[in-house]
């Protein structure tokens, strides 16, 4: 017999293999594969982020340190002189001024108006479905429906606002021409329009509540505002957080009823920045100007938002 036959043959060299038993290369290539997919379904999402909000911050960006001429093109360098124009401008302050005291009218007083809203609704029995709603449907109006209506309102001689007045025997109100009523004409037309999406969700949040833990403090001897101030509003601070931070972005970013309503005036008592920033670039055709309020509006936006985060979220609780 051949000798060789028995001789030590090399063993087979084996791929290794991975915990579940595939090959490390194959599970690699499935990898791959998956987040190729995954960067697929993303694309078209990240094309529209990239051509509605990248490109075009980064191209307000630049043309913040240009100036242009008429139709937007480039024509010289011009550094920082956009900004320094702007803050020593007393146009933006007074801008920065209207925005800050539209955002205190609007914003507490949205929030307290969901939640009056909400509570109410909640406590009722029958008939709460028709109040839902009557407090979501400005949920679902457009700021141009909702300002056209209100403008209506708003009329001096037609408006049922006037009438009303009038009826209690008080002489009508320019609501929308007089320097001192029309921040607050605006203000509470958004009051308005902004109370249905607060509204939804503070309605959701308490019907989410431990009905124990209410059951609780009535066993307790709790009265009904000790209840709500010490139970219920904690309780609701993370969807009430979170509410505050939309709603001081969007009070910043208003403009649609501004431009509807009053048009920044009269004098320029609803001259928020916004509006002032499309005046600059759309009207006046300063488009580095209008890049360089943009800027700042996001920087303030961006610090508000901060702020927020580090002194209001640490009330916020969680459990």
């Amino acid at each position: 017999m051949d000798s060789s036959l028995y001789k030590d043959k090399p063993e087979p060299v084996l791929s290794p293999v991975s915990e579940a038993g595939t090959p490390i290369a194959a599970a690699r290539l499935r990898r791959m594969r998956e987040q190729l997919l995954g960067y697929l379904f993303l694309a078209p999402s990240l094309a529209v982020f990239t051509l509605f909000l990248f490109y075009p911050m980064a191209r307000s960006v630049y043309l913040s340190f240009q100036l242009t001429d008429p139709r937007g093109r480039v024509a010289a360098y011009a550094g920082w002189d956009n900004y320094s124009r702007m803050l020593e401008s007393s146009a933006f302050w007074n801008s920065l001024w209207i925005t800050v005291k539209f955002t205190l009218l609007t914003v507490p007083a949205g929030l307290a108006l969901g939640l009056l809203c909400a509570s109410l609704v909640h406590a009722a029995g029958r008939g709460s479905k028709i109040f839902r709603f009557v407090f979501s449907v400005p949920l679902a109006l457009s700021v141009g429906t909702a300002s056209i209506l209100w403008m209506i309102l708003y009329h001096p001689t037609l408006g049922m606002l006037n009438y009303l007045l009038g009826q209690l025997g008080i002489g009508p109100v320019q609501w929308l021409t007089d320097p001192s009523a029309a921040l607050g004409s605006v203000s509470l037309m958004t009051i308005w329009m902004n109370s249905g999406f607060p509204f939804v969700l503070l309605l959701a949040a308490i019907q989410g509540l431990d009905n124990d833990v209410m059951d609780s403090s009535r066993i307790d001897g709790a009265s009904m505002w000790r209840t709500f101030f010490s139970i219920k509003l904690p309780l609701l601070s993370p969807t009430l957080f979170f509410l505050a931070v939309v709603s001081i972005m969007s009070a910043f970013q208003s403009f649609g009823q501004v431009n509807i309503l009053t048009r920044g005036g009269p004098a320029g008592s609803t001259d928020v920045l916004v509006y002032s920033i499309y005046r600059e670039a759309f009207v006046n055709y300063q488009f580095g100007t209008g890049s360089a309020l943009a800027i700042v509006l996001f920087a303030l936006m961006l610090l508000l938002t901060a702020v927020q985060f580090l002194v209001l979220g640490k009330k916020v609780h969680y459990q």
